[in-house]
């Protein structure tokens, strides 16, 4: 299991909202797992039935993930901005992002038009 299964900083430290979007998070990355194991064995079977079976039960964790998914979105503003920016898009995905941010084709690599520039703007008022 991943590093993700157990809390990294002391309990106590933390805000009720903060371990329980850690309990979905969590659940979310065990339900996407389950679905992975699922399509492996579904391609692995060479038994039409238990193919259907494991299937099924392939896309009910899939349905499960969505649910948590959609949990986190109300519970987290910033995962609701991005993935109003991100999902049920068309074209490339990694364009996304500058189109979002109205930047160009010319500045896409660096953030802005200037060579070596981390896209942060200026500084003076």
């Amino acid at each position: 299991m991943a590093n993700s299964e157990g809390l990294h900083e002391n309990e106590a430290l933390l805000r009720p909202e903060t371990i329980d979007r850690h309990r979905a998070f969590t659940s979310l990355q065990e339900e996407l797992e389950a679905a992975d194991w699922y399509d492996q064995r579904v391609d692995a079977t060479e038994d039409a039935e238990l193919a259907a079976i494991l299937a099924h039960n392939r896309d009910e964790e899939k349905e499960h993930a969505m649910m948590l998914l959609e949990w986190l979105r109300r519970h987290d503003p910033t995962l609701d901005e991005h993935m109003r920016t991100y999902l049920f898009t068309e074209g490339p995905i990694t364009e996304i992002e500058a189109s979002a941010e109205g930047r160009g084709a010319e500045d896409r690599t660096t953030g802005s038009g200037s060579p070596g520039s981390l896209g942060l703007g200026g500084t003076r008022p």
